[in-house]
């Protein structure tokens, strides 16, 4: 009857074992952290919400691109970081949206678009749409999108810790 117990418990004790360092979850903390408040001028902020500095869209107009005029119009914005590293910086998202926040068109920005050989901190860009009529403005998301850490496929243990969030995408209300 002993030899029964020990058995017994020894398989179940594997069993846990096993099933603790197999699973492919199994203290894996593989998390996003929150979309922040989208915005003309934002707090660009790390997966941990440190702050990492600023950026805004400085102006905004609808005209064709000057490679591809018969294209029809795309969203040309300028923008600024203020306080970020050139080689290190952030990545945003930005989006052109109608006048209820929803996204038209969206697309990512790096800080080191906006560093000029003159030193300034401003860049520009373009986003296509399908209506360019219905665009009320242009934002920016404030989470730092550069940081795409590891995965809990990657990395079963821990997963890395916390991930930007979803880029935008249009559609999303912002």
């Amino acid at each position: 009857m002993f030899r029964v117990r020990v058995f017994a418990g020894g398989v179940l004790a594997l069993v846990g074992l096993a099933g603790a360092g197999c699973s492919s979850t199994w203290g894996c903390t593989d998390t996003a952290t929150k979309r922040g408040e989208a915005g003309v001028k934002v707090r660009v902020e790390d997966v941990h919400g440190q702050l990492r500095g600023t950026a805004e869209v400085v102006d905004w107009r609808l005209e064709p691109h000057p490679q591809e005029p018969s294209g029809g119009d795309l969203v040309h914005f300028h923008f600024r970081f203020d306080g970020a590293d050139e080689f290190n910086g952030p990545a945003l998202d930005v989006c052109a949206v109608d006048k209820e926040r929803v996204a038209l068109g969206c697309g990512t920005v790096y800080s080191s678009q906006a560093f000029g050989p003159d030193g300034d901190t401003t860049g520009d860009d373009w986003l296509a749409v399908e209506r360019p009529s219905e665009v009320a403005g242009v934002l920016l998301i404030p989470n730092d999108q550069s940081y795409q850490g590891r995965t809990c496929g990657e990395d079963v243990k821990d997963g890395g810790g916390p991930h930007p969030p979803k880029p935008a995408a249009r559609g999303d209300q912002l």
